[in-house]
């Protein structure tokens, strides 16, 4: 029998997080390296992808490699996923985080640029669809893996836009919950799929985390509407879950929806 702390190791294992680099994705990038895994963190920036690589591996003493990606380009994609491989061998973990953005215009429906609704749904949905086709392989090849995808609130309950406008804010647009519902319907059929294979695939749904640079309008707005009372802490709030659904501990579940948002989409 496996003692308890070690179904939460992840000595020999290695993890690509797309979007690594800052926010959630370093967040889960960080609790992955301090259970022992080899992490690939991915930014658009280069740059940016090389200094949170550093900091993981002068943090917790792990391999790592910081590589860009645009999850909008399948030459991208691929150029990422040889880099990857020669870099950790195989990928036993696969965090499909990158995601958000809304572009510059307005977020209602009616006055958003069309460019700008095509950009969210590449980046958030089909930008994992990609990803996931490309590094998959692998996986089924050695018969086992972890594949989280990142989704959202935003897939399961409709917005209060009054929240936003009050604290001056353009507010979530629908695009974004189309992106994010879709998220979550991926990982159901893909565990569909994949399961029998040995790959387990989950979703983690956020809350909002903060406060970053929020208005704190905005911030104090959240939490009165959230049962924990707050924001999720960064750093913090989505470790846990992203440990659970990459190790051991979670080998009997699939397909599941983990939602991390302080009872906000429980409560109405």
């Amino acid at each position: 029998m496996t003692d308890l702390p070690d179904l939460f190791r992840l000595d020999g294992k290695t993890a690509l997080v797309t979007g690594g680099a800052s926010f959630l994705g370093f967040d889960i990038a960080s609790a992955l390296a301090e259970a022992g895994c080899a992490v690939c963190v991915t930014s658009r920036d280069l740059a940016k992808a090389e200094a949170a690589a550093a900091r993981l591996a002068a943090a917790h003493g792990v391999k790592t490699i910081g590589l860009s990606l645009d999850v909008r380009d399948d030459a991208s994609i691929a150029r990422m996923a040889d880099q990857a491989a020669a870099a950790l061998g195989g990928i036993d973990i696969l965090v499909n985080n990158s995601g958000g953005g809304a572009g510059k215009s307005l977020s209602v429906l009616t006055a958003r640029d069309i460019a700008d609704i095509r950009d969210v749904i590449d980046t958030n949905l089909t930008g994992t669809i990609l990803v996931t086709r490309c590094v998959v392989p692998g996986m089924i090849a050695r018969g086992t893996g972890k594949i989280i995808n990142l989704g959202s609130i935003a897939g399961l309950v409709g917005r209060d836009r009054r929240i936003y406008e009050g604290a001056g804010m353009k507010g979530q647009p629908v695009d974004y919950a189309a992106a994010k519902a879709g998220i979550i319907g991926l990982t159901r059929d893909l565990a569909g799929w994949l399961s029998p294979q040995g790959i387990n695939v989950n979703t983690i749904s956020p809350g909002g985390f903060g406060p970053r640079d929020l208005p704190a309008d905005f911030v104090a707005g959240y939490g009165d509407k959230t049962p924990l009372g707050r924001m999720g802490r960064d750093g913090m709030d989505i470790k846990g879950a992203a440990l659970f659904l990459a190790s051991a501990a979670s080998d009997y579940v699939t397909g599941h929806n983990l939602v991390v948002d302080g009872g906000f989409s429980n409560w109405k």
